[in-house]
């Protein structure tokens, strides 16, 4: 594969990754918290029920 066409591809791929990291809402936002809410809590990570309990159950 000719090298200019690695790099498009590279930087189409770090846009993608981009645009989908900007969809996801800010932690403690009311978004954030409905989402939460709907995802199933065996699915959760440790810093995401801290971060749950913080600023949506205890504001």
């Amino acid at each position: 594969m000719p090298k200019a066409k690695k790099i498009v591809l590279m930087g189409l791929a770090g846009l993608l990754v981009l645009l989908v990291a900007g969809c996801a809402p800010e932690v403690g936002s009311e978004e954030w918290c409905l989402a939460m809410q709907e995802k199933p809590k065996g699915d959760w990570t440790a810093n995401e029920a801290a971060d749950f309990a913080k600023h949506c159950i205890l504001k």
